[in-house]
């Protein structure tokens, strides 16, 4: 598959420090494509000379954000990009904005169940996504695979994470970030499943166009990528 969207100088960027991450399996499934992905963006960005880590979350409330603000501190990323699954979604969804609500449908990992309770207390009650969405959409889009901007990442962990991330990175100078959900893929539904899937390798290359497009784009578009409901 050819490069989508924007090309990005290696040179220029070298210097750059790019985290990706995933979570852990969570509701009894065996795999999460969202570390998958990112383990595979990670190949696929260090090998047009950028450098990029990964890190996998504990799907728990609290400890995921434990985890993302020690990587935060030691690695200092230029960029940030976290990465969740979201099964039942048919493309990949570039998430709009995080909001300060914990309400958890279902026990994380560690059996706990918060509802209605703040992300971070006294915290703003949103915070948008600081990657140029549209622009990404774009780029992802042009590379035939089927993406979205979604306005909700939910009330679970992957919405847990992203609002911490972006309450972090409101302290951190000239840092950017955001978060994208990713569908089942393949091997984890059952045999004749209907429920929607992609293939981890596009899951991947949709990553690192978001990843390609940050780099080289500072303004996003102007395109129309909204809902009616």
């Amino acid at each position: 598959m050819s490069r989508p969207g924007v090309g990005v100088s290696p040179g220029r960027y070298a210097c750059f420090m790019i985290l990706l991450t995933g979570f852990e399996p969570f509701g009894g499934q065996s795999s999460n494509p969202s570390w998958a992905a990112a383990l595979h963006a990670r190949e696929l960005l260090r090998s047009e000379g950028l450098a990029v880590r990964a890190v996998e979350l504990p799907c728990i409330f609290g400890a995921a954000g434990a985890v993302l603000r020690d990587a935060l501190d030691e690695l200092e990323p230029e960029l940030v990009v976290c990465i969740g699954q979201a099964g039942g979604r048919d493309r990949v969804s570039l998430e709009r904005v995080a909001i300060n609500c914990d309400d958890a449908p279902i026990p994380d990992n560690a059996g706990n169940q918060p509802l209605d309770s703040e992300v971070v207390q006294g915290g703003p009650a949103a915070y948008f996504s600081s990657l140029p969405v549209k622009a990404a959409l774009r780029a992802v889009t042009l590379a035939g695979i089927p993406a979205e901007i979604s306005q909700t990442a939910g009330t679970y962990v992957c919405n847990h994470i992203f609002y911490t991330l972006m309450h972090e990175l409101a302290s951190r100078a000239d840092v950017r970030g955001g978060f994208v959900h990713v569908p089942f893929e393949p091997g984890q539904l059952p045999e004749g499943s209907a429920a929607p899937s992609l293939a981890v390798t596009l899951m991947a290359e949709a990553i690192a166009a978001v990843v390609r497009t940050a780099l080289a784009t500072t303004a996003d578009l102007k395109l129309s990528a909204g809902t009616v409901h």
